[in-house]
């Protein structure tokens, strides 16, 4: 890849899981932004455990080179909840425009069951077609709200939610304007569909309204698991669902491929919950960070 196109972030959730707070309770803010540095990343989104004060996680940030991306924002349009979701969507906004971010990513919780005891293969919610378009409503919205900053809004797809399958981000993507974007996260669609070659169809088709890349890799014998014994997401997350590209069954090399031959700009960032006790985040952050190097040359 051109590595003047990209940038390498990793996600905070290996060493602090904000679905699971008890997943990594003992890591501090400071030992997680010194050890993404350490591990050569220079970009981060933000965690349950970072300072909220702009001038004190700034400095915090710029002594170890680290700088935002982005940071989750849940969405509740489809429950009606309009008006608090702007609402909070504006703070969001500023405090990420304030840390010099660009992308706000974005994933629409409306009856989502990730964080719930429920089979994430069984139980996930299906929208209504009422339901896509206060859904298409409310992102329009959220786009105008965030090109007042200079800032885009990408949709997460991801397990568990109302909008996982290739089928739903197509609905997705032709419900909502052309300035509503993508954030594609290899791991969320492998699970979703046990498909090495469905996850890349969804990233050639959307290539040009990709926004962000998550790189995640996924264990396939741990999927097989969650499958047979309808485990919930967060099991899944326990025993070792994800892990950091390389070290799961995703060939990522065709992934930065298609990314280069369509002259992709933005940031590319590592992102692998699982559980600390087990899989060491500095050391896991390091694998993800050589093979990076290794496969795509940045």
């Amino acid at each position: 890849m051109k590595a003047e196109n990209v940038k390498l972030g990793i996600a905070p959730i290996g060493w602090t899981n904000d679905d699971l707070p008890e997943l990594g309770a003992e890591n501090t803010f400071e030992q997680c932004v010194s050890e993404m540095a350490l591990a050569g990343y220079t970009g981060c989104e933000v965690g349950n455990k970072y300072p909220r004060d702009v001038e004190v996680l700034k400095h915090k940030l710029d002594v170890r080179g680290i700088e935002i991306c982005n940071a989750w924002f849940s969405t509740f349009f489809v429950d009606g909840k309009k008006a608090q979701t702007l609402q909070d969507f504006i703070k969001h906004r500023d405090f990420l425009h304030a840390m010099g971010a660009k992308v706000i990513g974005c994933s629409e919780q409306s009856r989502s069951i990730q964080g719930l005891p429920k089979s994430i293969f069984n139980e996930k919610t299906v929208f209504t077609d009422a339901e896509w378009e206060l859904l298409a409503e409310g992102y329009n919205e959220l786009a105008k709200l965030a090109a007042e900053k200079g800032m885009r809004v990408c949709l997460h797809h991801h397990m568990g939610t109302g909008i996982q399958t290739p089928e739903e981000i197509d609905r997705y993507m032709s419900v909502v304007n052309d300035d509503v974007y993508l954030l594609f996260d290899s791991g969320h669609l492998y699970y979703s569909e046990g498909s090495q070659q469905a996850m890349l169809d969804v990233l050639e088709k959307y290539i040009d309204r990709i926004i962000h890349v998550h790189l995640k890799d996924v264990r396939d014998d741990v999927v097989n698991e969650v499958r047979s014994k309808n485990l919930s997401f967060l099991e899944g997350v326990k025993k070792g669902t994800f892990t950091v590209p390389g070290d799961g069954v995703i060939d990522f090399k065709p992934i930065f491929e298609i990314l280069d031959r369509h002259n992709y700009k933005g940031w590319m960032v590592v992102e692998a919950e699982q559980d600390p006790a087990v899989a060491n985040p500095f050391e896991y952050a390091v694998k993800g960070r050589k093979y990076i190097k290794d496969v795509a040359g940045v």
